[in-house]
């Protein structure tokens, strides 16, 4: 699969997390912008929205805050965090069905893009998170680790490392 792209540089990333993790390339253009060409750059149906419930909310939001700077603004009315969407628009961008095999029970994982995850998972650590599983390489160039946040539910954080 190769995705060429001429979109916002978050097209690129997301472009870059789906072609790592499904084997393909992404080519961008020279100003760095735009969404990925081809016959679906945008999914029917797409997920646009997480949550996490959480026995502590203040903890793990100032937990994401913390580790990957995310803004996380505590609305009164509802008694809840809300984590705005950049630039009004979804940055999840594909995912993967596969069968369980080392796994005992079905899970969900939520991937977070990082440059540096040897960084980020001792940042998990400090904020008081619990790395599950330390980063690994899955593939040439990609790194995985999953992590559990304060509260013991399980995120993953994954690097790309440009091709040279």
């Amino acid at each position: 699969m190769s995705i060429t792209t001429s979109a916002p540089r978050r097209w690129v990333q997301a472009a870059a997390v789906g072609a790592a993790l499904f084997g393909g390339t992404v080519v961008a253009s020279a100003d760095g912008a735009a969404a990925p060409s081809g016959e679906a750059a945008q999914p029917a149906n797409p997920i646009v929205l997480w949550e996490l419930a959480t026995h502590d909310c203040h903890k793990s939001a100032e937990f994401f805050r913390t580790v990957f700077g995310w803004q996380a603004d505590f609305a009164e009315d509802v008694q809840y965090y809300r984590l705005p969407i950049a630039g009004g628009e979804s940055q999840l961008s594909g995912g993967i069905i596969f069968t369980l095999a080392q796994a005992k029970l079905p899970f969900l994982a939520l991937y977070i893009l990082v440059d540096d995850i040897e960084a980020k998972a001792e940042a998990v650590t400090k904020a008081g998170g619990l790395v599950t599983e330390p980063p690994h390489e899955i593939s040439s160039g990609t790194s995985i680790c999953l992590f559990n946040e304060p509260s013991g539910c399980t995120f993953a954080m994954i690097q790309i490392k440009p091709k040279e």
